[in-house]
């Protein structure tokens, strides 16, 4: 019977196993080797070879010339695939257009997953400055504007939970209180907005809303600009803009409530 179920359970170890190992090779700049891999996750470097062999032929990674695996192609087409399902992401497209030929500013798409705020599309504003995101990126909720807009709708276990993992500081203007962010996201409920002073990167101003289906909450959309692109005195035109790209994406989608 015990080896039964080791045979059973193997599938299982060998898939987390390879997940683990895409995790660790795409948070690494320069890529991991088998011997990297196999010390950072503690699996056998014979599993490890086995395990890269496999993901290499599908080209989920490749192999550089140096013996450090990077994240393949496969992967790329997966991901876009995943975000093409996405129907906020259909919807939200052309009104993230129009919102950056308003504003001027870059404008943003996010989803919750995982206790994070994960960028689902872009769109850059006009100019040589470009902001350092991507569809992908993720970021924490409690230190972003798109991240807040989404935090201040969860239902209050859920809320409760994700704060309990600690308020990490970014920058001098995080809130890393839970009494002063529960606050915050009564102010976000109460104006329809969420605003990120400088919370996340220093010099970095944003502003974001909510959207709704009618599963409630389901994603947020906002605009960044550094501190010389937006000034705090154009916040409420720029919140104003915001709220309404929100509310036309959010009736497409079913919402039928106030907003």
């Amino acid at each position: 019977m015990a080896r039964a179920s080791k045979t059973a359970d193997s599938p299982s170890i060998g898939v987390h196993r390879a997940l683990g190992m895409l995790e660790a090779i795409a948070k690494s700049a320069g890529g991991l080797s088998n011997s990297d891999l196999s010390r950072k996750l503690k699996i056998p470097k014979s599993s490890t070879s086995y395990i890269l062999r496999a993901l290499e032929a599908g080209g989920y990674v490749r192999r550089e010339p140096a013996g450090k695996y990077r994240l393949g192609l496969a992967l790329l087409s997966l991901a876009s695939r995943a975000v093409e399902s996405l129907d906020v992401r259909e919807v939200a497209l052309p009104i993230l257009q129009h919102l950056v030929d308003r504003s001027g500013l870059t404008a943003h798409l996010a989803v919750l997953d995982h206790g994070q705020a994960v960028y689902i599309a872009k769109v850059d504003a006009p100019g040589f400055v470009k902001m350092n995101t991507w569809p992908g990126k993720r970021m924490n909720l409690h230190s972003t504007s798109v991240g807040k807009a989404l935090l201040a709708h969860l239902p209050e276990e859920e809320l409760q939970r994700i704060v309990a993992k600690g308020l990490k500081k970014w920058t001098p203007h995080t809130l890393t209180v839970p009494a002063k962010l529960h606050a915050d996201l009564e102010h976000i409920r109460r104006r329809g907005y969420a605003v990120d002073e400088q919370e996340s990167t220093v010099g970095i101003r944003c502003v974001a809303a909510p959207i709704f289906s009618a599963q409630g909450v389901t994603a947020s959309i906002g605009v960044t600009g550094t501190v010389t692109q937006f000034h705090a005195a154009d916040m409420h035109r720029f919140a104003e803009m915001v709220k309404d790209a929100a509310r036309r994406i959010s009736l497409q989608l079913g919402w039928t409530k106030d907003f």
